[in-house]
């Protein structure tokens, strides 16, 4: 026999019970979690596929992760694109450097190496590519591009369903001062580096034979007046 304060806790009991869960998942249905970054990027190719679908275009397999680029913890570079003839597995392997952690400035960075996985690394920031960026709302200087407003607000929405970056970005440390007593100039690309004549210095930084732009200044380019 049950009594009717019995009946009542028990009542009393299920409602919390039913509360509680409805409130838990609720919560934690906001957002998915992930363990790490790697698991986030992975997740975010899934959901960036249908932009490029509507496009016109097919993502590739790739594997991403997260670490600085070939160029160095010190470049200017926030994302890369390795080609598939780079490894035996033969797919694309995407780096997304860990200074970053705004999700939206992750996904797009991500978008811009995508692109190059879908040329496969081909044409570098030429027409090919360009003509994907563009078609998937990427603008601007196309060695830089990023999203246009457009898809700034779809990166946006899919960063709300994603939740919140794993891991806090690394912090790059200072650059140190140049050294002394020697011009040089090195290409901030591929890492080519030649010593500059004193005389020469006036004439400014060279130009990288490989990838045909100005290389950076390293070392003493003080012009000193005889």
């Amino acid at each position: 026999m049950v009594y009717r304060g019995q009946f009542d806790r028990k009542l009393l009991q299920f409602l919390l019970q039913l509360v509680f869960h409805h409130i838990f998942h609720t919560t934690f249905s906001l957002f998915a979690f992930y363990m790490n970054r790697e698991e986030w990027l992975t997740t975010a190719v899934d959901y960036l596929k249908s932009i490029f679908q509507s496009a016109g275009y097919i993502v590739p397999k790739v594997k991403v992760s997260c670490g600085f680029p070939s160029t160095g913890a010190r470049s200017k570079h926030i994302g890369e694109c390795w080609p598939t003839k780079s490894n035996l597995e033969k797919i694309n392997y995407i780096f997304i450097s860990p200074s970053l952690d705004d999700p939206v400035e992750v996904l797009d960075t991500l978008v811009h190496e995508l692109a190059h996985a879908v040329d496969d690394c081909e044409h570098k920031h030429g027409k090919e590519f360009a003509e994907i960026a563009k078609l998937v709302g990427l603008e601007g200087d196309m060695k830089s591009a990023s999203a246009g407003y457009d898809l700034k607000v779809r990166l946006k929405g899919i960063a709300a369903k994603l939740g919140p970056y794993p891991q806090s970005a690394l912090i790059k440390a200072p650059v140190a001062a140049r050294s002394r007593g020697i011009a040089k100039a090195k290409c901030n690309i591929c890492g080519y580096q030649v010593t500059v004549i004193k005389r020469f210095i006036r004439f400014g930084a060279p130009i990288c034979p490989i990838h045909k732009e100005v290389m950076d200044q390293v070392g003493d380019w003080t012009i000193k007046n005889n």
